[in-house]
């Protein structure tokens, strides 16, 4: 039996670095595994805010990766306002009260001239190389569009509008409502076109997937079309037995954006390493991955900096290593209603880590759910200093008797090849 084709379009895909690029780069890699042969489609000269040469070993050489030239606005941005780009292409919005006249003349241009985002300039070429693809390639029967950028999702738009494949728009992170939207100084007529485009994908792709269920209730509202959630997941990755951190290491890995400063995290580590001197002389904050200097700020107000490792970014086997020596893992999320959609796709590697997740963020976040389900950390509420307090002491305690671990339940449904067979079904159905 021949198998069945399906092509993705997406605009992260490796050397490209950070989570956006690990979701289809997984699929893509076990799609083969359930007789589905995935034909990728992304930008032949992209501009990636984050690079990790090591993603590419991960794609089968047998993999057919069409690409064609985009052209970059970020790039003719970069000459004007330097490294500040690189941080908007990575969704980090600089501080409100750090802005320049550039930034904020560069997020009111990116908001309003740029609809849905920056990469829009790309969707015509590419509707016009893949129509006449497809039409060469009559097997191929679906097409799925990953965001953001949402505009890839106007391409899967028109493909569906020209040749009516069956179109999935698979949605990483929301479109209006992901934290970021508010920021980009939109005016009433942007706002209404972001708004208006969203409703048409929503209403025009056969499916949607999503990677959370508030998501799903939240599109729900605006679709009668079939949602699924399909979390992000984490891979088995051999690296060997990894030592653990000598010292009691609390590790964020990835972006530490300025709107997911913790101050009562700050606060409560501070007053411990005043009361508890053994607490003071173990303690390690190891960051691993682009902080932003309002964080790194906050940490020097509390008078931290002694106490911190930071490592910069580094590559996602890099990553692993840090997470896995790690004694707890820290994680958290922007306090705001519309976040609590929001599960990054670190959890779930932090969960395969086996070390303790602490969780910081808004009240009802998915994320809370999956990691009391798997049993493998503890939440708390930007109000419950006193509760993370105790936490960080109960763990701190554990560590100095050598039995800080946890056990964790479940974890296999989180699996990317799980994951992946989830897909196929509805691609195969």
């Amino acid at each position: 039996m021949s198998k069945k084709k399906v092509l993705i379009i997406s605009y992260y895909w490796p050397p490209a670095g950070g989570p956006g690029v690990q979701r289809w780069l997984k699929f893509v890699k076990y799609l083969p595994s359930f007789d589905i042969e995935p034909i990728v489609y992304v930008p032949e000269n992209p501009s990636y805010p984050l690079i990790d040469t090591n993603n590419t070993s991960e794609v089968d050489p047998s993999i057919t990766v069409l690409k064609q030239p985009i052209n970059e606005p970020y790039r003719k941005a970069k000459l004007v306002s330097g490294k500040n780009t690189d941080t908007l292409s990575a969704g980090i919005i600089p501080d409100k009260k750090k802005q320049t006249f550039t930034d904020k003349l560069l997020l009111w241009v990116r908001g309003n001239f740029y609809i849905p985002d920056a990469r829009v300039s790309w969707v015509k070429p590419s509707v016009a190389y893949l129509a006449d693809y497809l039409k060469q390639n009559k097997d191929i029967e679906t097409v799925i569009t990953t965001g953001p950028p949402h505009s890839m999702h106007l391409i899967g738009m028109a493909l569906k509008e020209q040749l009516n494949v069956q179109w999935i728009a698979d949605f990483r992170d929301p479109w209006t409502t992901i934290g970021y939207h508010k920021e980009l100084k939109l005016n009433e007529s942007s706002a209404a076109k972001h708004l208006e485009l969203e409703k048409e994908v929503l209403n025009k792709a056969d499916q949607i997937i999503v990677t959370s269920k508030t998501t799903k209730k939240e599109f729900q509202e605006k679709t009668s079309k079939p949602i699924t959630v399909i979390t992000n997941g984490y891979d088995i990755t051999s690296l060997g037995k990894i030592p653990l951190d000598e010292k009691f290491t609390l590790a964020h890995i990835g972006s530490f954006l300025s709107e997911r400063n913790p101050r009562i995290l700050w606060k409560a580590i501070s007053e411990l390493r005043k009361e508890n001197k053994a607490f003071k002389e173990a303690f390690q904050l190891k960051l691993v991955g682009k902080v932003s200097s309002q964080v790194l700020d906050t940490i020097k107000e509390f008078k931290l900096e002694d106490c911190v490792l930071n490592l910069g970014y580094v590559d996602n086997v890099e990553a692993l290593r840090q997470m896995r020596a790690s004694q707890v893992l820290l994680l958290i999320e922007i306090d705001s209603e519309d976040t609590k959609a929001i599960i990054p796709g670190k959890l779930f590697e932090y969960m395969a880590s086996e070390r303790p997740i602490l969780g910081i963020g808004p009240e009802e976040s998915d994320f809370f759910d999956i990691v009391k389900e798997t049993n493998t950390g503890k939440v708390v509420l930007y109000s419950e200093k006193d509760k993370l307090s105790d936490i960080l002491l109960e763990y701190f305690e554990l560590y100095q008797k050598q039995q800080l671990k946890v056990y964790g339940m479940g974890l296999q449904y989180y699996s990317r090849k799980r994951l992946t067979e989830k897909l196929a079904k509805l691609i195969t159905n």
